[in-house]
């Protein structure tokens, strides 16, 4: 009789069976610790009694498997998703796809209707008759609307209208009442915002977008009528009246206003009906129009301050998926009054990009952001709700979007000029209504005081909105005054330090950006910037200290069509609290719509001054030259400070002084990274007695051949430029630097991949120096070689970190350093290769 012990028994079975218990028990081992080790494992079976005939082998392949089971779960969960998704976006392909194809048919018979009144046309032999049949054909294409005259205090008549809003509005959303083409840059998938249209040959302007979001239908439409939470433009939004309609509906009448972009131009308010029901489909519309004098609306003039705009038929389709989540289809369509604007502000209220971007995509991302934080996909460091961080953002564009304004029924009231018209300046006298009582008592509680803003607008030609506002982000120093800033921290804490004023000699600050919060789409990053305190003199240095601010920018991203750009700070204190007082300052840049006839300049014009002049298109020489890029934008700039009363005169000259320097360093930087012709484009802007780009770059090739007797390329091609060209686009970090007696070595130039690897402009490059650059060991090595150079021409460095102007660390697998000979074969400047860099 042969009996094996349980032990061996398991050891020959190909699967243990375990108990209910057995499971239970290590379940709770798993959800604590998925991977345990050996001597956990072995804890488990001494702490366990019944697990103590199950062998650790046993127990480490149990912990394999259920590894596996949970990855598979979560891969089949994802993947099921990701399914929902496809066949949701294929539905909507589908629908889009009917939609165009109906739009072809409408285009296709509207072309054969004209021909037929051209053939019409030619075939007639007197004016008269050809009168006749043109406008007998416009007419019959475009039949005027006739509106009956309605009661806006008449229910009745408002649900007729209501009822015409919503067909109007599904015909926009869904058919083919307006020609819309495929914005640029907007690619369909489950992943993306959705399909994005605009309007052409519409009146006003118009945007449709469709997407995918994991909300339901009733959840959607809360978040989409609670505009003040979303459309950062929208001052106020109330809800004047409302009822009930008998198929379960509800009519509303809402006033709005929004806020100007500018401080060029008036802000703009709207009255309109909003409708909202459901569909037989399941569906829920949420659908808007302006009342006017022809539909019974009010007829009384806007408020002050305020230019009357009108909503067309616009709204929210909103459909339920299967599985859960929703198809949204959004239609935006305004008339803005563009004629009530300078004629060179005009494409602000003329583009459906623009409206699109700040309206339409934005309530998208609204959705998309909130579903993504109410399942968890999002989180965030810190501690801070989503929901607080959001708030941020909001008080923050808002905060600046009254610095603009300067509505009076804020407060806000105009001060005397210098003379100048450059910059204004707006008071505000009533902290308790501006902060609130609680924040304005407790800030000027002896003497009393107010906010003060300065504030200007310019018109920027040639100069990329994204690539200025991400250049003023991550350069403060080239337009910042630390004096200032400390000035804002101080008033922000009452201290006893505050300064009245700027003071000049100080040094510049360096800013660290600590990442806080994002949107999934990376459009608007919140972060808080340290700026390193630095003293002005020997005395000040116990004053000396770091200041804090909350930053918003958004809009960095090249790619954006028709996208704004901002950068909004305000000062707060170390605490951060929730509920910290902002009074946020900054840039915000807008395109404008390029022109056809090419007008465009190598300079940047102060707007003021050409509204003064009577023309919004003033030109230099050369404006008409084909090959000049035509990209023009506007650029607001708003300051604000807080003052006590008896210093208020002093704080808004300083407030004025700070800005036109402000604006002067924002124009010299718009030049510098302005695109041009490549020959410009591609070289530094020089310094005084420093060579042509041209120049630089031949002479550079020319020493790395004398000293190396090799080549950093072979010339492609004969034109003048061709070595300026190859040097720019040559993968590895090619860069020079100044070498004077007496003085750090400063850079002077730097290819692409040289400023990519320095994450710099070649404007801030030649504020850069070398050993800010190198680490210690990089420091002692080249100068243990400094010798070598001089005296050899050349010398190989080995590999080692670097670290870029944002302080990343960068690393290279080898260098090489030669002296840069002029045409006299004197020492010009020291070059430096960098070769297989990356970022760490």
């Amino acid at each position: 009789m042969h009996k094996d012990s349980p032990s061996k028994q398991m050891d020959s079975s190909k699967y243990v069976r375990y108990t209910p218990e057995q499971v239970e028990a290590l379940e709770r081992v798993y959800a604590e610790c998925p991977k345990p080790s050996s001597l956990r494992r072995q804890q488990l079976i001494r702490e366990c009694p019944i697990l103590s005939n199950i062998e650790p082998k046993q127990i480490k392949v149990w912990f394999q498997n259920r590894r596996c089971r949970e990855k598979q779960r979560k891969e089949s969960s994802r993947l099921h998703t990701v399914n929902r998704k496809l066949t949701a976006m294929n539905k909507l392909l589908m629908e889009e796809n009917d939609r165009l194809q109906k739009q072809v048919s409408h285009l296709v018979y509207e072309n054969g209707f004209m021909k037929q009144q051209i053939h019409t046309v030619s075939a007639t032999t007197t004016d008269n008759s050809c009168e006749s049949v043109v406008m007998s054909g416009q007419q019959q294409q475009n039949p005027t609307p006739q509106h009956p005259q309605r009661d806006a205090n008449n229910p009745a008549g408002l649900l007729a209208i209501a009822e015409e809003t919503l067909a109007e509005f599904l015909s926009k959303a869904t058919g083919t009442a307006v020609d819309w083409v495929q914005m640029i840059g907007m690619k369909p998938g489950p992943d993306s915002i959705g399909i994005v249209a605009v309007s052409r040959n519409s009146s006003g302007v118009a945007a449709r977008a469709c997407g995918l979001v994991s909300l339901e239908p009733t959840k959607v439409s809360d978040i989409l009528k609670d505009r003040l939470s979303w459309y950062h433009d929208c001052r106020c939004l109330d809800v004047v009246n409302s009822f009930p309609t008998g198929n379960g509906g509800t009519v509303e009448l809402l006033y709005m206003q929004n806020y100007a972009p500018t401080t060029l131009a008036a802000a703009r308010d709207f009255w309109t009906l909003r409708y909202s029901t459901n569909m037989e489909d399941g569906s829920l519309v949420v659908c808007e129009r302006s009342l006017t004098s022809s539909t019974g609306g009010p007829t009384g003039p806007p408020s002050s301050n305020f230019v009357r705009a009108e909503v067309l038929p616009s709204g929210y389709l909103i459909r339920p998926c299967e599985g859960g989540g929703s198809i949204i289809h959004i239609v935006d369509h305004v008339d803005l009054d563009a004629w009530s604007v300078p004629e060179v502000l005009r494409p602000l209220y003329e583009s459906s990009k623009i409206l699109a971007q700040k309206m339409t995509i934005a309530a998208l991302r609204h959705i998309r952001q909130i579903a993504q934080e109410t399942s968890g996909e999002i989180q965030y460091d810190g501690g801070r709700q989503p929901a607080v961080l959001r708030t941020f953002s909001q008080r923050l564009s808002r905060g600046f979007n009254d610095a603009v304004n300067g509505f009076v029924d804020d407060g806000w009231s105009l001060m005397g000029s210098d003379g100048a018209e450059d910059v204004t300046i707006a008071i505000n006298s009533s902290p308790n209504k501006f902060f609130g009582s609680h924040y304005g008592t407790s800030m000027f509680p002896a003497f009393g005081g107010g906010v003060l803003c300065a504030k200007a607008s310019m018109l920027l030609q040639n100069v990329p909105p994204a690539l200025l506002v991400r250049f003023l982000r991550e350069h403060r120093s080239e337009w910042a005054d630390y004096g200032v800033d400390a000035y804002s921290a101080a008033c922000l804490k009452a201290s006893p330090y505050a300064i009245p004023c700027a003071r000049p000699g100080g040094f510049p600050s360096s800013q660290v950006i600590l990442p806080l919060a994002h949107t999934i789409e990376h459009e608007e990053f919140l972060e808080v910037v340290r700026i390193e305190g630095h003293a002005f003199s020997p005395e000040d240095v116990a004053l000396a200290r770091d200041m804090y601010l909350l930053q918003l920018c958004n809009g960095i991203d090249e790619n954006a069509i028709g996208s704004c750009a901002q950068l909004v700070f305000a000062p707060i204190d170390e605490s951060f609290a929730d509920d910290a007082v902002l009074l946020p300052s900054g840039f915000r840049v807008i395109p404008l719509d390029p022109k056809t006839n090419g007008t465009a300049a190598n300079r940047t014009l102060d707007l003021t001054s050409t509204l003064d002049a009577g023309s919004g298109n003033a030109r230099a020489p050369g404006d008409n030259d084909p090959n000049n890029y035509n990209l023009r934008s506007v650029l607001t700039i708003a300051f604000q400070f807080m003052f006590e009363n008896h210093m208020r005169d002093n704080v808004a000259a300083m407030a004025r002084q700070y800005v036109r320097s402000v604006v002067g360093s924002v124009q010299r930087v718009a030049m510098a990274i302005a695109p041009s012709r490549l020959s410009t484009q591609l070289g530094p802007k020089s310094l005084p007695g420093s060579p042509e780009a041209l120049t630089l770059a031949r002479w550079v090739c020319r020493s790395y051949r004398i000293h190396t007797g090799g080549e950093i390329f072979n010339v492609e091609s004969t034109a003048s430029d061709a070595i300026l060209k190859q040097l720019w686009h040559h993968s590895d970090a090619i860069m020079c630097c100044s070498v004077k007696a007496n003085a750090s070595p400063v850079f002077t130039f730097a290819n692409q991949a040289g400023l990519d690897m320095l994450e710099t402009t070649l404007v801030a490059l030649q504020d850069i120096m070398l050993d800010k650059v190198l680490d210690e060991a990089g420091r002692k090595i080249l100068c243990s070689e400094f010798a070598k150079i001089m005296q050899q021409g050349f010398a190989y460095l080995p590999a080692g970190i670097c670290v870029s102007s944002m302080n990343r660390p960068v690393s290279y697998e080898q260098a090489i350093a030669w002296k840069v000979l002029n045409d006299d074969d004197s020492n010009h400047c020291l070059a430096f290769m960098f070769m297989n860099w990356s970022f760490v």
